[in-house]
C-alpha cells in the first residue's frame, strides 16, 4: 500500500497549537462555549485541544465526547451494525457556542448526524467546526469548517489517516493512501 505523508509530528503540534490561538482569538473567555468531540476520532482531537487551551490560557474549557452513530442517515444501510460509543457530556448546551472537533470532514455525514445528536442536550446558541483535515471535494451536504488544519484533493478511491501515538502508533501523523480494493 502507496502512502503519501500529509502532516508529521511536528506539523501536527504546530496546527493544534494554531487552533488554540485561534479559538482565544474568537471566545475571549470560553465564558459561554464548550468544545465536543465527535467519536470516536474526533475525541483524541478534542482532548489534545483542551489540553493545550488550558496550558496557553490556563482556562478550562467544559468539554464531552459526542456520539452520533444512531442519528446516521446511513445506520441501517450497512452490512454490518454500527457500533456505538460513549457520549460523554455532563453539561447543557443550550444556549451555548458549540465547538464541535473531528479528525477528518469527509462527506459531512457524521457532522450533520452530530448536529441531530446535539439537539438532546439543548438548543446551542451557534456551532462551530474544527477539523483537522478537510478533504475538499467530496462533500454530500453543505457543510465548511471554521477552523482547519489542512485542506486536501482527494479522489474517492483514496482514504485518509490520522495516526496519534496514543494510538500505539510510533508518533502522530497524518497519511493519504489508496483504498483496499478487496
Amino acid at each position: 500500500m502507496q502512502k503519501r505523508l500529509v502532516l508529521d509530528q511536528q506539523q501536527i503540534a504546530i496546527t493544534l497549537k494554531r487552533f488554540c490561538y485561534q479559538l482565544i482569538e474568537n471566545h475571549d473567555d470560553f465564558e459561554n462555549t464548550v468544545i465536543l468531540g465527535l467519536q470516536p476520532r474526533g475525541t483524541i482531537l478534542l482532548d489534545k485541544i483542551v489540553a493545550l487551551l488550558k496550558e496557553i490560557s490556563g482556562i478550562e474549557v467544559p468539554s464531552g465526547y459526542l456520539d452520533a452513530t444512531f442519528h446516521r442517515d446511513d445506520f441501517r444501510r450497512r452490512d454490518f451494525p454500527l457500533k456505538a460509543n460513549e457520549t460523554k457530556i455532563d453539561f447543557l448546551v443550550e444556549g451555548k457556542k458549540v465547538i464541535l472537533i473531528d479528525d477528518v470532514l469527509y462527506k459531512g455525514r457524521s457532522v450533520r448526524a452530530a448536529m441531530d445528536a446535539m439537539i438532546a442536550f439543548g438548543r446551542p446558541q451557534k456551532v462551530e467546526l474544527m477539523v483537522l483535515v478537510d478533504r475538499r471535494l467530496t462533500r454530500d451536504f453543505p457543510i465548511m469548517p471554521d477552523y482547519v488544519g489542512v485542506k486536501v484533493n482527494t479522489l474517492d478511491s483514496q482514504h485518509v489517516i490520522v495516526e496519534w501515538a496514543e494510538q500505539g502508533f510510533p508518533q502522530d501523523a497524518i497519511w493519504i493512501t489508496e483504498k483496499d480494493k478487496s
